[in-house]
């Protein structure tokens, strides 16, 4: 277990060690702060003074990143993880079903956007049964996100024994103070030792079951192992400030285990309970340290200044950057903001690629077969600041290799868009992009 074994002094500190109160919308409680911080304060130490015992080669090249997110982000780097890559919703239900089903302690369950279709009703159903069988469920949905859901569709789950909250909900749907503030995740913890992490939100089109939206195309990760400790803490925290109560830390969240595989993970937060953007800057120390490739796939590149600037030095000093966007949006000035600072991109030697088999939705950056991070963040103002997200970070060959594989397979069902192309674009094509740049810090 190395440095996970006091497990519960650091999930105090990363559950209770930051300043929640400066912004005014976060009312959180404080809890007493009992335990040590000694597993985080080992890393950091170790980190700071040159002797921490990196796990692989890419991690030792990249402790300034690693080192970064302990500082600013309490991320502790976790070495023993077991990853499995979900690039089909349907794949990616049915396994979440299965864990739900071989569950025996613990089911905590997060979504952005949650609907009560067909999927939705699978999942639900799952949970329902293991409540009744005595399992704790607890389900967070955003208020905003799954606004189509309705209390009385919770009910059964409830009425099993299951707990359910909305984050940041309000008795007054027209007037929320907090309403830009919302929580993007996507995290299931099973048993404290199984967690899923992704773009994947719950709902038939994730499935590739609606046909006026047609293919579904999104990336989420199954991660067995040690780092899935951040991912039950950051599950806590939301849902100890949706419940807007005290929580008292139990150490049966973190239970003991290990598992035979060596991936190295972080898992890196960001909100707006923070003004250090931790995985923008995650993006832009990738992107900066690449010396091969950078290849990005999201549904919304509408980057800030420090951002475009780090893609356009990356891609102006040889390197291969490579940016996927959907063809088809569900915003049109979304896709005026792709298209204009595409065509900054490929100003700057970059290439663009437009996804045309469906809706690409996932968030992923991987550099040099080094390094991949997947998560909830888009590359938009919304997921750097507003928005409470999280992602993984990678630091395994074998598996930024199947990331890159996964992203040329994509480009199989994308056209580029070269700079001729780009010059060619019709006059209205032009207006809306201008007038998408100056609507992009609030899309």
């Amino acid at each position: 277990m190395g440095m996970f074994l006091p497990v519960i002094g650091f999930i105090f500190y990363l559950l209770l060690g930051r300043n929640l109160q400066k912004k005014h919308f976060v009312r959180w409680h404080a809890v007493q702060q009992e335990e040590s911080i000694e597993a985080f304060q080992d890393q950091h130490t170790a980190l700071a003074e040159g002797t921490y015992e990196f796990p692989n080669e890419i991690t030792k090249r990249h402790q300034g990143l690693i080192k970064m997110n302990v500082d600013y982000n309490h991320a502790l780097l976790s070495s023993k993880n077991d990853v499995a890559i979900l690039a089909e919703g349907k794949e990616k239900f049915r396994s979440v079903i299965e864990d739900i089903e071989n569950a025996k302690q613990t089911i905590h369950i997060q979504y952005y956007i949650y609907k009560m279709d067909e999927v939705g009703k699978s999942i639900f159903n799952a949970l329902v049964k293991k409540a009744k069988e005595g399992i704790e469920v607890k389900m967070i949905y955003d208020d905003l996100g799954s606004r189509t859901l309705r209390k009385k569709d919770l009910k059964k789950l409830m009425d099993a024994g299951g707990q359910v909250e909305a984050f940041f909900s309000s008795y007054l749907k027209l007037f929320n103070p907090r309403i830009n503030f919302r929580n993007h995740r996507k995290l299931i913890i099973i048993d404290g030792r199984i967690g899923y992490i992704g773009g994947f939100n719950v709902g038939k089109e994730y499935a590739c079951l609606d046909d006026e939206i047609g293919y579904w195309r999104d990336t989420h990760l199954r991660i067995e192992g040690n780092s899935v400790y951040n991912m039950q803490a950051h599950f806590l925290f939301d849902w100890h400030q949706a419940r807007n109560e005290e929580l008292k830390v139990e150490q049966r969240y973190f239970p003991s285990f290990t598992v035979d595989a060596d991936t190295p993970v972080q898992i890196v937060s960001s909100g707006p309970d923070t003004d250090f953007e931790s995985i923008k800057n995650t993006y832009i120390r990738m992107i900066l340290s690449a010396k091969k490739y950078v290849y990005i796939q999201t549904p919304y590149y509408v980057p800030d200044e420090a951002f475009l600037h780090a893609i356009q030095i990356a891609a102006s000093s040889g390197v291969d950057v490579r940016i996927m966007t959907p063809e088809k949006t569900d915003h049109p000035f979304v896709y005026g903001a792709n298209s204009a600072y595409g065509g900054d991109l490929l100003e700057s030697g970059g290439r663009v690629y437009r996804y045309k088999k469906g809706f690409l939705h996932a968030k992923m950056l991987v550099i040099d077969d080094e390094l991949a991070t997947i998560g909830t963040a888009n590359i938009d103002v919304r997921s750097f600041s507003l928005n409470f997200e999280i992602n993984a970070i990678l630091y395994d060959e074998r598996f930024a290799i199947k990331c890159r594989e996964l992203f040329e397979a994509d480009i199989k069902d994308s056209f580029e868009l070269t700079k001729e192309l780009f010059e060619k674009r019709k006059t209205w094509t032009r207006v809306r992009e201008s007038v998408s740049r100056l609507l992009s810090p609030i899309l």
